[in-house]
């Protein structure tokens, strides 16, 4: 029997996971580079590391308020090798257009990159542009690449038990504020879309490991984490800040928030000893930064309930709503 590529292939749940694996089952050979699973690829140059990344960004719709589809392309990109330990030195930038596509609006988008790439002093340094015929792709795709260069590389595997689970903020904004902007909500929410580099450079040597919760949101990337490092995971509800307004418009369309992507946000292990003075550092940048949960030895995530029962977190299945990129 025939089988077909669905959506949730590409969702950032098990069944992206799993079309990841089925490539590197074709796709072997990677000479000498390492992380070929983690949020970018790792070469050895001397006594520095070059990490190379890659993206492609779809949202629906391209304009939201706090950012756009070309703000998020860049951010991603920055914020998958910053996550790494590395420090950006170079984005590529390649769009595909429908025909028709409104000349304000390109450079709507251009502009928000640009205002990224000049505030982080990340150039963008190559790139390709395609127009297609009207009605092949849905207004506009783009694909950012990039590298960074690091001493010592934080990969998704580095958890230890002991360490602490923190977040750099609140979780799920974007995602419940692309949701609002589908079905028309009112809400004073702005996506959390920004670089992360800033806050990831300042607490850089306390790090463990680290993801930027995109695709699939906190429960993805948790348990991403906690598999790869084959540890077990235990969050505590009531210390995971996800905004009234977020839990809110979540309950009415039975959408679940831990699911829901962050895109200038991250969350990362930290030793133990150092998690407090890790998010005090952190709510410099954002008030909401905070521990939400402790690495223990086992396996599996866990969520510790507010009256204190364990409740498994697995890896999301199905279509993930909102679909972010």
């Amino acid at each position: 029997m025939n089988k077909f590529i669905s959506l949730e292939h590409g969702a950032g749940g098990r069944k992206s996971w799993e079309l990841i694996k089925n490539l590197r089952r074709i796709l072997k050979f990677t000479g000498s580079w390492e992380n070929i699973s983690d949020d970018g690829a790792v070469f050895a140059l001397g006594k520095e590391k070059l990490v190379f990344t890659t993206d492609s960004f779809i949202i629906d719709p391209l304009f939201f308020p706090g950012g756009d589809i070309g703000k998020i392309a860049i951010c991603g990109t920055i914020n998958d090798l910053v996550v790494m330990g590395a420090k950006p030195i170079g984005i590529s930038l390649a769009m595909v257009i429908e025909e028709g596509f409104p000349e304000e609006d390109f450079e709507r988008i251009i502009s928000s990159i640009n205002k990224i790439s000049q505030e982080t002093k990340i150039p963008i340094v190559t790139g390709d542009t395609k127009v297609t015929n009207k009605g092949k792709i849905d207004k506009i795709e783009i694909t950012t690449a990039g590298i960074g260069l690091a001493k010592r590389i934080i990969d998704n595997s580095g958890l230890k038990p002991g360490d602490k689970i923190i977040t750099s903020g609140d979780l799920g904004t974007h995602g419940v504020v692309i949701l609002a902007k589908r079905f028309n909500y009112q809400t004073k929410l702005k996506s959390d879309s920004q670089s992360i580099f800033e806050e990831i450079q300042s607490i850089l040597k306390y790090l463990t490991a680290a993801k930027d919760p995109t695709r699939g949101g906190l429960a993805a990337n948790i348990v991403e984490m906690a598999e790869k490092g084959r540890v077990k995971i235990v969050l505590e509800e009531e210390k995971i800040p996800f905004k009234k307004e977020t839990l809110a418009l979540t309950s009415l369309l039975g959408i679940d928030p831990f699911t829901l992507p962050s895109e200038g946000r991250f969350i990362a292990g930290v030793r133990g000893r150092y998690a407090l003075k890790a998010v005090k550092i952190l709510q410099k940048f954002n008030k909401e930064a905070t521990i939400i949960g402790e690495v223990k030895k086992g396996r599996r995530v866990f969520l510790k309930t507010k009256i204190g029962s364990l409740k498994p977190i697995l890896m999301p299945e199905g279509k993930l709503i909102p679909r972010i990129c």
